[in-house]
């Protein structure tokens, strides 16, 4: 019961983190920069300044960034799960009311602080600050929604990383916000787009998998150990070193990127001379098993 209300406590302390972290990005350097910052962030923002600019209507920007989640929230809580859902409608809800009330209450000097006129700032550091919200609410098994919600499903379902497929349909609403409103803030997005990106899959690795080769001669507590610590399996097969011309085994174990980093430490205190080859992977057909979605 302790373990659980703590579990609880840091996935909601990640998510709360996470939507200020977004509201803060969009009131400062999205907004200074005049920036799309793609998904359906940037959808909400596109149709807000559109209603804006050809109406004159200034209607507040959690009303579409609800609306744009709502239809991938409920297909989230079928097929993903239902605390994921219930989590990133946390972080969902929270970042839109925070985007419309920090301008009117955050203090000036903070703003003029980073009222840069320099749009490539904006959108480097901008899409920087964008990864970190984003990856805390990811490390609390949550999402920001969006193309977020529909990368969760791509990753559920294929098994693999789904940023470039989140940052092609980014790239489409891009394009639209580049007709509307100019080509060059369109592109000064996509940078923001790809910084973000880029520092997601070095913050976030739980899509993305890690081939492990390793050669010993106690692969049995070895094997124990990778079941145990990432409950996935290996294949054994024995080997012969051409240098002392010992019997060895070699261990195939395909692993998340994230898991190897507690998992060669275990290696090595159960053999230390055990040589480990640690491969990125490309591309994984079969089965794999990913920890599912609460």
């Amino acid at each position: 019961m302790k373990d659980r209300f703590l579990l609880t406590a840091r996935r909601t302390a990640l998510v709360l983190a996470g939507a200020f972290l977004l509201a803060f990005n969009i009131s400062t350097f999205v907004r200074v920069g005049e920036l799309y910052p793609g998904s359906f962030l940037g959808l909400a923002l596109l149709i807000q300044e559109i209603f804006l600019h050809y109406g004159n209507i200034h209607l507040p920007y959690s009303l579409f960034y609800f609306s744009l989640n709502l239809v991938p929230a409920i297909i989230c809580f079928k097929f993903v799960g239902k605390k994921f859902t219930l989590f990133s409608v946390i972080a969902i809800i929270t970042s839109g009311f925070l985007t419309d009330w920090m301008p009117h209450f955050m203090p000036a000097v903070l703003l003029n602080f980073i009222n840069t006129q320099d749009v490539l700032l904006c959108a480097v550091f901008g899409g920087l600050l964008n990864a970190l919200a984003i990856s805390l609410t990811l490390h609390a098994d949550a999402s920001i929604g969006g193309t977020y919600f529909i990368g969760t499903l791509i990753s559920e379902k294929l098994c693999k990383d789904s940023s470039n497929y989140v940052f092609a349909i980014n790239c489409g609403i891009l394009a639209v916000a580049g007709i509307l409103f100019g080509l060059e803030k369109a592109l000064y997005s996509i940078i923001f787009q790809f910084a973000t990106i880029m520092a997601i899959r070095s913050l976030y690795r739980n899509y993305q998998q890690r081939t492990l080769l390793i050669v010993t001669n106690k692969p049995e507590e070895i094997h124990k150990t990778i079941y145990e610590t990432t409950h996935h399996g290996a294949t054994l097969v024995d080997c012969l070193g051409s240098f002392e011309k010992d019997t060895r085994t070699l261990l195939y174990s395909v692993v998340t990127a994230s898991q190897v980093k507690k998992l060669i430490p275990a290696i090595r205190k159960i053999d230390s001379a055990a040589f480990i080859n640690v491969l990125e992977t490309e591309q994984l057909n079969g089965r794999f098993r990913l920890q599912p979605k609460d």
